[in-house]
């Protein structure tokens, strides 16, 4: 039985992966943000599930919660920094706090719990970390510079990491998630106070001059993308591969996104008269 411990499990992707994990025997730690959002599955899996508040931009909230954790639970074998969100708005647009806010979750919570953890996997000489990230981490899209950026940031720290903790027995893996179903262009999306100069970039990629609003969000039709079990499973079969690769491309066409991404960077290197591309 694996031990797991799963940030941002409240909803989406981060519920999908406690629930994969559980439905296969394994314990899991939970962190959430909101009290009873897995009242259901506590119900369900009595205490093989392990609820905890969380707010992984809080540095000294995340070194306290893993502590008590590896005191009260045990050390965790696979840790999968979920928590995030994503702030869209066009790099003018976004205010200061706006862009500190984006890079506390989704770059700096995701380090808070790996050094929290880092000791702890190193005294056992094993264990698991899993980076959730995205297709917008090898390529960008005009609105989205700060939510690339910070992945883009998390995928460069975890290839540093996965070198420097391999000696120790310890894997590093980074998930390159395409598109699914959950509430990512919902309540977990924030959005910049729009300037009329980007009219048209935002008509292009949103299909409308201005940004969203909550209403128009809850109203929109159910998402068509895919299921977040598929990503679960795609975890759960990264975790079992013997030879498991450090970045794992997951979803519908994200594979042809992540080419087309380097096809583009490929080509733009290759402006460059000194630059050859190896045959």
């Amino acid at each position: 039985m694996r031990l797991w411990m799963i940030t941002g499990a409240g909803r989406g992707l981060g519920r999908a992966f406690t629930e994969a994990a559980l439905e296969r025997g394994d314990r899991v730690v939970a962190t959430i943000r909101q009290d009873g959002v897995l009242d259901d599955l506590l119900k369900q899996y009595g205490d093989r599930l392990v609820p905890r508040q969380l707010d992984v931009a809080s540095r000294d909230q995340v070194e306290q919660v893993i502590a008590e954790v590896v005191e009260t639970v045990g050390t965790p074998d696979v840790v999968v920094n979920n928590a995030g969100f994503g702030m869209v708005g066009a790099v003018e647009e976004l205010t200061e706090d706006e862009l500190r806010a984006q890079f506390d979750v989704n770059l700096y919570g995701a380090v808070w719990v790996t050094q929290a953890v880092l000791p702890h996997l190193r005294a056992r000489d094993s264990g698991r970390i899993v980076q959730v990230s995205t297709v917008g981490a090898v390529g960008h899209l005009p609105l989205f510079g700060a939510y690339n950026a910070s992945k883009w940031a998390l995928e460069g720290l975890s290839s540093a990491l996965a070198a420097e903790v391999a000696p120790f027995g310890i894997g590093v893996h980074v998930l390159q998630l395409g598109g699914f179903a959950t509430d990512w262009f919902g309540s977990s999306m924030r959005f910049a106070t729009a300037d009329p100069a980007y009219d048209g970039t935002r008509e292009g990629i949103l299909g409308m001059p201005g940004y969203p609003t909550a209403e128009m969000l809850s109203e929109a039709e159910p998402s068509t993308e895919d299921s977040p079990a598929i990503a679960a499973q795609a975890l759960l079969d990264l975790l079992d591969d013997p030879e498991p690769p450090l970045r794992k491309i997951v979803g519908t066409g994200a594979h042809e996104m992540v080419k087309a991404a380097l096809e583009w960077r490929r080509d733009d290197y290759q402006r460059d008269p000194e630059f050859s591309w190896p045959s």
